[in-house]
């Protein structure tokens, strides 16, 4: 069994641009354009407890800021679990993370973030 612990340094400034990307969003009130970018955040960010849990703990403040109770609630088993699965290598991989979809199901990785993903690894 591969345990997961730390992010690639290469994958780093691209998790964290979707980070950025999301805040700068919802700042100006553009709260889908923030959730795409989180939702990009956490397909990058799945792998790796840290980043993982980090995505989530923003989405449930988001399901917050936003009173959006069904998404408060979904994030609560994520955020707890979330970390712990990353770190064991047991994901749905290419899942956006909202509580909008299920938490077990994977998903097909849009083909940008696909190619990040893949050039990033062995680096």
């Amino acid at each position: 069994m591969k345990f997961y612990t730390t992010m690639p340094k290469a994958l780093q400034p691209f998790y964290q641009n979707e980070i950025t990307k999301a805040a700068a969003a919802f700042k100006k009130e553009h709260y889908m354009i923030s959730w795409r970018h989180l939702e990009r955040a956490h397909v990058l960010g799945q792998p790796y407890p840290y980043q993982h849990t980090a995505v989530h703990w923003k989405m449930l403040c988001f399901g917050i800021k936003l009173k959006n109770w069904k998404e408060v609630i979904g994030q609560i088993p994520r955020l707890l679990a979330g970390g712990v699965k990353s770190f064991v290598g047991h994901i749905p991989v290419g899942n956006t993370g909202g509580a909008n979809v299920p938490p077990l199901m994977p998903m097909e990785i849009a083909k940008d973030l696909a190619e990040i993903i893949n050039n990033t690894k062995t680096k």
